[in-house]
């Protein structure tokens, strides 16, 4: 399949909207890739599947779906869909089926989850004097203060929502792990990669590496060489 025909599409995670992805979609345009970038409502995982959902049924052909943070339980749903050929994780979770973001999170603690604080509608925010270090401590104060000001808060249901049956487990799937991730830590990444039999690699970043992506192949994958898509 030609580059051209092959949709990406990019779905953002917790505490972001579609804008996270800014310095790849320029890098993706050039290649010749059409893209998209969902902005999910983040208020419970059955909403922002069909709201990716609605995406993917818009585009002709395959597309590709990458998602990043809790993007990539949205990914695992809306990746069943028949115009799918593969699934990206951008030091995301991967549910399995019947898993949730608690108990995933469960599993060791994090740094950055101490600096998450709920409102009284249950949405969840990260404290603003705490996001730099929390959520992208590898940026410059001036961009971390953009993302802590305009963060978009999920709700905690999504965190509840236990997940349906995964797409990565019949469809070709990618993952990169963020080693200085402190929000989903770097062993449980590697933990749900593994269980994915995906192709995987690493990152020394934060997890909001996937801002600066300069290249498809920084993250190992050449989807125009995959017979899948």
């Amino acid at each position: 399949m030609a580059t051209k025909d092959l949709t990406i599409i990019l779905v953002h995670g917790a505490w972001g909207d579609g804008s996270h992805w800014r310095g790849v979609i320029p890098t993706l345009t050039d290649a010749g890739y059409k893209v998209r970038s969902v902005q999910n409502p983040l208020t419970s995982l059955e909403d922002d599947i069909a709201k990716t959902t609605d995406i993917i049924n818009a585009q002709e052909g395959k597309v590709l779906l990458v998602g990043h943070s809790y993007g990539g339980t949205v990914i695992s749903g809306a990746g069943n869909h028949d115009k799918v050929a593969g699934l990206v994780f951008i030091a995301a979770f991967a549910p399995d089926k019947g898993d949730s973001l608690v108990g995933l999170l469960g599993r060791r603690p994090s740094s950055g989850g101490t600096s998450i604080y709920p409102d009284d509608k249950g949405f969840l925010w990260i404290k603003y004097d705490e996001f730099h270090q929390a959520f992208c401590q590898d940026y410059d104060e001036k961009e971390s203060l953009i993302m802590s000001l305009s963060q978009r808060p999920i709700h905690g249901q999504c965190f509840g929502d236990m997940a349906g049956d995964p797409a990565w487990a019949v469809k070709p799937s990618w993952y990169q792990i963020s080693d200085a991730d402190h929000m989903i830590p770097p062993e449980t990444q590697r933990e749900m990669a593994e269980r994915m039999q995906s192709k995987k690699t690493n990152s020394s970043g934060c997890r909001t590496c996937f801002i600066g992506f300069t290249s498809l192949r920084s993250c190992h994958f050449d989807i125009t060489s995959r017979e899948t898509v």
